[in-house]
C-alpha cells in the first residue's frame, strides 16, 4: 500500500534559510490486468463443458464479465427434467472444483478474483435450439409471427396449433421462440379438492 507522504518545515531551521516542502506522494491505484474476456471465456468454456455434459446437463450459456475489480463468470444448465436448487448446488461445486484443477495444472485461467453463479434459464429464454422446443412441448410460443402451442418436436421440425390449426414449421425455416406467460393456465390448474379429501378420508374411518 503506498503511504501518503507529509509536507512540514523541520523545527529548528535558520530564519532566512527557505526548505523546499518535499512534495507529496500521490496515492496510485493499481491498474486492472488487461484480459481478453473472449479468449478467457474459450478457455473456461473448454474446462467446464465436459463438466457439466458428464453431470448430465446441457451448457446452455457462458458469459464472463468484469464487476469491480473482480470477474463474473455466469453459468446456465438445463436439462429435459428440469434444474433444481440441490442440481444447481452440485453442478456448482463440480465446476469450481475443475477449474481450480485448471488454473493448478495448466496456469492461471482469470488474472484476478472471479466470482462463479451457477443457474437454469429463465421464460424468457429464447427457443433456438431443438431440445428448447421439445422442453416447451404444451406451452404457448411466438414465432416468426405466429402465436400458437408447441404440439410435436421432432427431426424436421416443430408442430404448433394455431388457432385450432396445425402448423408445420421446418427447422430450417423457423426462427428463434419466445415462450408467452399464460396466468389463466396458473388460475385453471387443479390442485386437487381438499374437502372431497377430508369427506374421503372420514369415510374409511366410519363404520
Amino acid at each position: 500500500m503506498t503511504q501518503r507522504g507529509r509536507a512540514g518545515s523541520r523545527p529548528g531551521g535558520r530564519p532566512g534559510n527557505r526548505r523546499s516542502r518535499p512534495e507529496p506522494e500521490t496515492r496510485s491505484t493499481p491498474s486492472l490486468p488487461r484480459v481478453d474476456l473472449s479468449a478467457a471465456r474459450a478457455r473456461i468454456r473448454e474446462v467446464i463443458e465436459p463438466v457439466v455434459a458428464k453431470a448430465g446437463y446441457d451448457l446452455e450459456d457462458l458469459t464472463l464479465s468484469r464487476a469491480g475489480r473482480r470477474f463474473v463468470v455466469r453459468v446456465l444448465i438445463d436439462t429435459d427434467g428440469g434444474v433444481g436448487l440441490d442440481d444447481v448446488a452440485v453442478v456448482s461445486r463440480e465446476i469450481s472444483e475443475a477449474l481450480d484443477l485448471a488454473e493448478e495444472s495448466g496456469g492461471e485461467l482469470l488474472a484476478g478474483e472471479y466470482q462463479l453463479e451457477v443457474g437454469s434459464p429463465g421464460i424468457d429464454r429464447p427457443l433456438t435450439e431443438p431440445r428448447h422446443w421439445r422442453r416447451n412441448i404444451g406451452r404457448l410460443v411466438t414465432v416468426g409471427g405466429l402465436t400458437g402451442r408447441v404440439l410435436s418436436v421432432d427431426d424436421t421440425g416443430v408442430a404448433l396449433d394455431v388457432d385450432g390449426t396445425t402448423r408445420e414449421l421446418a427447422w430450417a425455416d423457423l426462427g428463434a421462440g419466445k415462450v408467452q406467460i399464460e396466468f389463466k393456465r396458473m388460475d385453471e390448474a387443479d390442485f386437487g379438492d381438499e374437502d372431497g379429501e377430508e369427506d374421503d378420508d372420514e369415510g374409511e374411518g366410519g363404520e
